[in-house]
């Protein structure tokens, strides 16, 4: 609970407590620093729950795999990958691809994901699950290879696959508020969105340039900004600061992982 608050000091206060520990105890944390930013301590922390006699699992290897690649550690996910494999003989499940398929594509090695891990062996394993698709259509894009965006794109439509809605969750005064990408629905949206340009604005003051290499590459950069601008993290964000004191804590759930401009416009609102 801790973890998912974003409270990473709590949880592992919660932890260091703990009189017994099991793989799950291990896991949990491992995947609360891999989750939040802190790859370093994931890996650390894999290492000692090694120490300590207990044997990691498959979801333990998932964790620390996607540790890995949230912070681009290519060596290190590839070092757990045959560890997990060759120590531990763990046969690997369609996360653990998945991990090391997005490990590589943040890396830039785009051929080495598609030759080494087999992304046809993904679609064949799960071909209804349009998450493996919009893995590769993002990797394919952080490189530049529009065309084989376009290809990818065409495969899910072709399929009837949808991608999955980014939906933001803040609590405020006891009450779930719920924003997706562009979203006008709320009472307070004109107010929202007048106070959003405000924040941009100082924003680009203080040296912000929005990354907009995962943006449609088939508009203007004009409209790639206003896109990444109006995601749901920011609106939520700004309705928070709208409705609570000077202060106070704000803390947004995504049911999808943030992209790397709001994590950057976070920082800096």
């Amino acid at each position: 609970m801790y973890a998912k608050c974003g409270s990473l000091a709590e949880a592992r206060a919660v932890f260091d407590g703990m009189q017994f520990r099991d793989a799950v105890s291990w896991t949990s944390m491992i995947s609360a620093y891999g989750t939040g930013g802190k790859s370093c301590n994931a890996a650390a922390l894999f290492s000692k729950m090694q120490n300590s006699g207990l044997c990691p699992d498959s979801i333990a290897f998932i964790s620390v795999l996607s540790a890995c690649s949230h912070s681009r550690l290519l060596e290190e996910g590839r070092y757990n990958f045959k560890l997990m494999t060759k120590r531990y003989k763990i046969i690997p499940r369609i996360e653990h691809f998945a991990c090391l398929v997005d490990l590589l594509g943040r890396a830039g090695k785009v051929e080495e994901a598609y030759r080494l891990l087999a992304v046809d062996h993904l679609f064949r394993l799960v071909p209804e699950q349009s998450g493996y698709y919009v893995l590769l259509s993002n990797i394919y894009a952080k490189a530049g290879r529009w065309d084989n965006v376009t290809t990818v794109r065409s495969i899910m439509k072709r399929k009837g696959l949808k991608k999955m809605p980014g939906a933001i969750n803040v609590e405020i005064n006891d009450r779930v508020y719920t924003f997706l990408v562009g979203d006008q629905s709320h009472a307070q949206s004109k107010k929202i969105y007048e106070e959003l340009d405000v924040l941009v604005g100082k924003m680009k003051e203080a040296g912000y340039v929005p990354e907009t290499d995962l943006a449609l590459h088939n508009v203007e950069e004009e409209d790639k900004e206003y896109h990444i601008a109006v995601h749901s993290e920011k609106l939520a964000i700004v309705f928070a600061i709208l409705n609570t004191k000077p202060g106070t804590p704000i803390r947004v759930t995504k049911n999808l992982r943030i992209c790397g401009d709001c994590h950057i416009a976070a920082k800096l609102i």
